[in-house]
């Protein structure tokens, strides 16, 4: 009889938020890959393709790249957002000076990337370009420290994703004022409208998961079509979408547990291989010396953990915010280097800066690909590195009581 395979491991494995990391890692390399080989033009070809229906009334016909982007990550934004309403609700961010500490973090997050940038490349052609270390990639950050386990506190990942989100609405509002020409302001009208109905849905007792997710599906048409970054469409409904702080799942738990596995299996690796196709060319490894690269790089590497870690330190001392709980500051610098990671929406303030101008778009896209790398990985080797000395203290704290008995 043949011998019964214990799949319990594998089952924890695959289930946990590391296995979506490594997943989402390996298709950055294999994009990179694809992108560097005779398949690269074939495979731009094809993020290019447009699906969908263009009529006078109904405008749905887009390139593959843009459906993900802007499509697919409005569910993972949804996602995150549930999870960030939760926890308002019954968890890490339930009072008010927890919830604020991420506000302040991001606000760190933002000023100090853009001043570094500003400082470096004042008096040149690129300095257009201040707004692209601002951002944080919210995807592959919460991949980075969903890998570490539970070797940093939960309410770690929460600060993390709360402190992206928040970055990128203040992202989002810096493209719409300074670097868009196009607004439509009656499409956020209407898409305000709706989130209102939503909100009045919630106030009056509907549980109908249904009830919100198509509204939400208007607000994403809304959203999109005004000229601002879709995703925020994501964030809005998950917010409208009722919960509970006792143990009964509510429609906001319900849906949760639908899209987690959805959202780290499939449109997570999506996004990785349709984002990080940069074909490498010589003159971008000249543009890493260039106020450019300088720029957007030490505004990662540099200017994210500092302002993150500098503003809740003062939020902190002031009174108006409290560390998350069994967070130290030294995990508040392990997020800040995780902030870091800029890729996708500092390749997109990228591509508004320096618009038509290929070569210096191309120098930016590798600065920014190079400082989230370093970014993330300080952040996460420095995390693990926290999780360690933490292990030895306990054991030597335990060996001490032993030796006193």
């Amino acid at each position: 009889m043949a011998k019964l395979i214990n799949l319990k491991p594998f089952k924890e494995f695959f289930q946990s938020g590391s296995i979506g990391g490594l997943i989402l890692i390996g298709c950055v390399f294999i994009s990179m890959i694809i992108a560097n080989t005779e398949a690269g033009p074939a495979f731009e070809a094809l993020l290019s393709k447009e699906l969908g229906i263009h009529t006078e009334s109904l405008h749905l016909r887009y390139p593959i790249l843009l459906w993900i982007n802007d499509g697919l990550m409005a569910i993972f934004f949804l996602l995150v957002g549930l999870e960030i309403k939760r926890e308002l609700v019954e968890g890490e961010l339930s009072s008010l000076k927890k919830a604020a500490l991420p506000i302040f973090a991001a606000l760190g997050g933002v000023i100090l990337p853009a001043s570094i940038y500003i400082f470096i490349n004042q008096g040149t052609h690129t300095a257009s370009g201040w707004g692209i270390p601002m951002a944080t990639d919210i995807a592959f950050a919460i991949a980075i420290i969903n890998m570490l386990g539970d070797k940093v506190p939960a309410s770690l990942k929460i600060f993390l994703a709360a402190l992206a989100i928040v970055d990128d609405l203040m992202a989002i509002l810096v493209i719409a004022i300074f670097y868009s020409s196009d607004l439509h302001f009656q499409y956020l009208f209407f898409a305000a409208g709706i989130f209102l109905f939503l909100l009045a849905l919630n106030k009056a007792g509907v549980k109908q998961l249904w009830a919100y997710l198509i509204p939400g599906v208007f607000i994403w048409y809304f959203i999109h079509h005004s000229g601002i970054h879709a995703t925020i469409a994501g964030v809005l409904t998950a917010f409208a979408i009722p919960t509970t702080p006792d143990a009964k799942e509510s429609p906001l738990e319900k849906l949760e547990h639908i899209l987690v596995n959805p959202v780290n299996f499939i449109i997570m690796p999506l996004f990785a291989l349709a984002n990080t196709n940069i074909r490498f060319q010589s003159e971008m490894i000249d543009g890493l010396t260039t106020p450019l690269g300088l720029g957007i790089i030490a505004g990662l590497v540099l200017g994210k953990p500092i302002g993150i870690a500098l503003f809740s330190w003062i939020s902190v001392k002031l009174g108006f915010s409290n560390l998350p709980n069994r967070a130290g500051w030294k995990h508040v610098i392990g997020v800040g280097m995780l902030g870091g990671i800029g890729f996708t929406m500092s390749v997109f303030i990228a591509i508004l800066s320096f618009a038509g101008e290929e070569l210096i778009m191309a120098e930016a896209k590798f600065a920014i690909l190079l400082g989230s790398i370093i970014s993330g990985g300080m952040g996460y080797l420095w995390l693990s590195m926290l999780e360690k000395r933490a292990v030895v203290r306990r054991a030597r704290q335990e060996a001490e009581t032993s030796d006193l008995r």
